[in-house]
């Protein structure tokens, strides 16, 4: 299963995390407390983990073409949500 994990750097992670599940909560099987979250997109699994330094995201999918897309909607999520910072999103391939 391909999967990538990005840590970025930002003291609202735990705002991020929670916002990024309350929006998709009406879609998707989401869980989700302060510091760690889990949404079940159609495309993949987001794993997330907010401490005082950054947010810990890794994306997982079924489907080998799939990485870069996901990747680049949670990026784009958070983003819109972190407007008002410059966040930096260096997806490593997570060793399988």
């Amino acid at each position: 299963m391909p999967t990538s994990h990005a840590d970025v750097a930002t003291e609202h992670a735990s705002r991020y995390l929670q916002q990024l599940c309350k929006h998709w909560a009406h879609k998707f099987p989401v869980e989700f407390d302060p510091t760690h979250g889990t949404i079940d997109l159609s495309i993949g699994r987001t794993v997330m983990a907010a401490d005082a330094a950054a947010l810990h995201i890794t994306v997982s999918t079924e489907e080998a073409g799939s990485i870069e897309r996901l990747e680049s909607v949670v990026a784009d999520h958070i983003k819109r949500f972190a407007f008002r910072e410059e966040l930096t999103f260096d997806w490593k391939p997570t060793p399988a």
